[in-house]
């Protein structure tokens, strides 16, 4: 098991946002976590990326014990995020952006590799490679944060809301390009208010309210689950 969260809670003042969730990651999966605006999965990525510590609970990943590892180290030991919002360096080129991934390396060659790599998923950043981020579209500086997260070499890559705001053809084509990353060997965590997108993209799935877990299954089992595409599929 890569990632192990074992009932983990956590408070923002005296608010409780996660109420003993429990999930977990395997090697090699897409796994998806849905919800409501409020539910609690942008605190969850925050907690499992360590920008959040836990009020109880332990978060393993990789077999340790994380749950009190600083967030920078957690990078260190291969875990990337993509944030919600984006959060691009506006005044920085698009390869300062890339490069920026890849502060915690020395390794030239890997990561010149996985530059080339970034560029080749997302071709349009090679097309913009001198363009500051600001500059760039909204699904520009999604592929931006996806592509700098990526530059890490993470073994567990958190992405937080990648189709946010984004028009319908792009979501489908970020989302599969999101496939193919995981395809050539990353491991995927994806918050996501398109339920649609990501349960058909997900091997396994979670479904998060007010703070608790309240589903979980394979990603076409909650797909057709009814009480899913009630709440979160807009079929009644």
């Amino acid at each position: 098991m890569l990632l192990e969260i074992d009932n983990v809670t956590l408070h923002y003042g005296r608010i409780q946002a996660l109420h003993g969730i429990s999930l977990n990651v395997n090697e090699g999966e897409v796994v998806a976590l849905i919800g409501a605006n409020g539910a609690g999965k942008t605190t969850t990525m925050r907690a499992i990326s360590g920008l959040r510590p836990v009020s109880s609970g332990r978060i393993r990943f990789n077999g340790e014990d994380i749950t009190n590892v600083r967030a920078d180290l957690r990078v260190i030991r291969g875990i990337g995020q993509s944030p919600e919002g984006r959060g691009v360096f506006p005044g920085m080129t698009v390869r300062e952006n890339l490069d920026m991934g890849a502060y915690t390396r020395r390794d030239a060659a890997g990561i010149a590799e996985d530059m080339e790599r970034v560029l080749t998923l997302f071709p349009r950043l090679q097309e913009r490679i001198k363009q500051n981020g600001g500059t760039l579209s909204g699904g520009e500086q999604q592929m931006l944060a996806v592509g700098r997260a990526l530059m890490s070499r993470p073994k567990l890559l958190l992405l937080d809301e990648p189709s946010m705001g984004l028009a319908p053809m792009l979501i489908q084509q970020i989302f599969s390009i999101i496939t193919e990353i995981n395809e050539q060997g990353t491991t995927v965590l994806v918050v996501e208010q398109n339920a649609q997108q990501a349960l058909s993209r997900a091997h396994r799935a979670y479904v998060l309210e007010t703070g608790n877990i309240v589903k979980e299954g394979t990603g076409q089992d909650l797909l057709h689950d009814p009480a899913v595409k009630a709440a979160y599929l807009g079929v009644a």
